[in-house]
């Protein structure tokens, strides 16, 4: 019997993956703290509904010995609870959206892999977490907090990497591009709530809608991410990191050098 901790299992592709998981024969402590959700998932075999709050060290805590009560070992901690927003970096509630999305998306997996440590490490168990796309891409105008979440999370995962190769312990980045979950209907709203918010940018957001929404219209179904997921966690030798349907748009931007690619931007947002 294998255990896996798998958080954001309350969302679209979190939800998906942790059922996938556990139809491959897997017992799955699906975390999110979205109650709905997990009532939901009750229903799936080999998937135990588990509350957790990522940003609560008390909330993690009881979630330790919730998982203990069943098992003593982990073979893998999937790390998916993240939000997105948008948003400019010098108006607005931008210091407070920065201080929530890196305590979700970044701290939170910090937390989760710092205190189920000991039951991955007592089952050689393997850490994957989920970036994005926007964590190694050129950063784009007012994607800034969600991109240096991921940019940070980018970071976080080579460094952990490189510390657990001693200890024998693998840790994978998956790096998808857009699809179609809750979290990509979000991107919409929070477009819409910085447009009807900015001083500044009013000219420049109209511009970049179109582009945004052509993005969006190209995301791809789950199916793609799960199948990544579990090649990543299946495979007794996985890739370092695995980049999943991203943007044939913005991978042309990094063939750009920045001047160039700043001199675009203020031509066109102009």
């Amino acid at each position: 019997m294998k255990y896996a901790l798998f958080t954001g299992a309350g969302g679209g592709l979190g939800g998906a993956g942790a059922r996938a998981l556990a139809a491959a024969g897997w017992t799955v402590f699906a975390a999110d703290m979205n109650k709905t959700a997990l009532e939901e998932m009750a229903n799936t075999p080999r998937v135990i509904p588990l509350l957790l709050d990522v940003t609560s060290q008390d909330s993690i805590a009881a979630a330790v010995e919730t998982v203990q009560r069943t098992t003593d070992r982990l073979d893998a901690i999937i790390n998916f609870a993240g939000i997105h927003t948008m948003g400019s970096l010098v108006e607005g509630g931008i210091v407070q959206s920065m201080e929530k999305i890196i305590d979700i998306n970044l701290m939170g997996m910090i937390r989760v892999n710092r205190a189920f440590f000991e039951l991955l490490k007592a089952g050689n168990g393997r850490i994957i977490n989920c970036s994005s796309e926007c964590g190694y891409m050129k950063a784009q105008p007012f994607n800034g907090p969600y991109t240096i979440s991921k940019y940070a999370v980018e970071a976080y995962t080579d460094s952990l990497r490189r510390e657990l190769l001693c200890q024998n312990i693998k840790v994978i980045k998956l790096q998808p591009g857009s699809f179609k979950t809750s979290l990509h209907d979000s991107a919409q709203s929070a477009f819409d709530t910085l447009y009807n918010s900015t001083q500044y940018y009013k000219n420049a957001l109209r511009k970049m809608q179109p582009l945004m929404q052509r993005e969006l219209k190209k995301a791809k179904p789950p199916a793609y991410l799960i199948k990544t997921l579990l090649e990543a966690i299946q495979n007794k030798r996985p890739k370092q990191s695995y980049r999943i349907k991203t943007s044939k748009l913005l991978g042309l931007l990094e063939c750009i050098p920045d001047a160039w690619l700043d001199a675009a931007y203020r031509i066109f947002l102009k």
